[in-house]
């Protein structure tokens, strides 16, 4: 099954944010799949979740072009383990 086939959430996700050299802080990443809607255009991005396998899928399809600007960690929305304005923009998407 394609999510999305069409890539409305991307131009939505572009439309509303610029995304070129930005820090991006992605919170419930999950397995990444919104993250390579934007990552690519980002200076640098993080995305975290408390799902393990989830991240560790993530991390798994990680294409070789975003190695080292796109990163993951296991980790819980009730303490984020990132000092205070890190990051240029926060996306929160499908975690609720």
């Amino acid at each position: 099954m394609q999510r999305d086939p069409e890539g409305f959430e991307k131009k939505i996700l572009h439309k509303f944010a610029g995304f070129s050299n930005q820090r991006i802080l992605e919170v419930g990443c999950g397995e990444g799949r919104l993250t390579w809607k934007y990552a690519n255009a980002s200076n640098f991005t993080v995305g975290f979740d408390p799902d393990r396998d989830a991240v560790r899928v993530a991390r798994a399809e990680t294409p070789a072009t975003a190695q080292g600007h796109v990163h993951f960690a296991q980790a819980s929305a009730s303490h984020i383990p990132f000092v205070n304005e890190s990051f240029d923009i926060a996306i929160l998407a499908w975690s609720l």
